[in-house]
């Protein structure tokens, strides 16, 4: 994901911000990390986004996070993705 200034400033911005952008989210995904709580959405952008936004990065930043937050993806993401198979 590259972000563009707008982007990177909805996404470091005050959970009101984000949340609301995620109603207009292209993906699943871009919904999901705009609903997580700031301190989250910092941490991502710090450590992946900063770091060239390479696949290996998310993996690791998702495997750091909390069971709360990767469970939420599971549920949000993921599997609303394998009932529509």
């Amino acid at each position: 994901m590259s972000l563009g200034t707008i982007a990177r400033t909805v996404l470091l911005g005050p959970d009101l911000v984000a949340r609301a952008a995620a109603r207009k989210a292209g993906s699943p995904a871009e919904a999901w990390m705009l609903c997580q709580p700031r301190g989250v959405r910092e941490s991502y952008v710090r450590e992946v986004v900063d770091r060239g936004d390479e696949s290996v990065h998310a993996e690791i930043w998702m495997l750091r996070q909390s069971r709360e937050v990767r469970e939420s993806y599971v549920r949000q993401v993921l599997q609303p993705t394998l009932t529509k198979r």
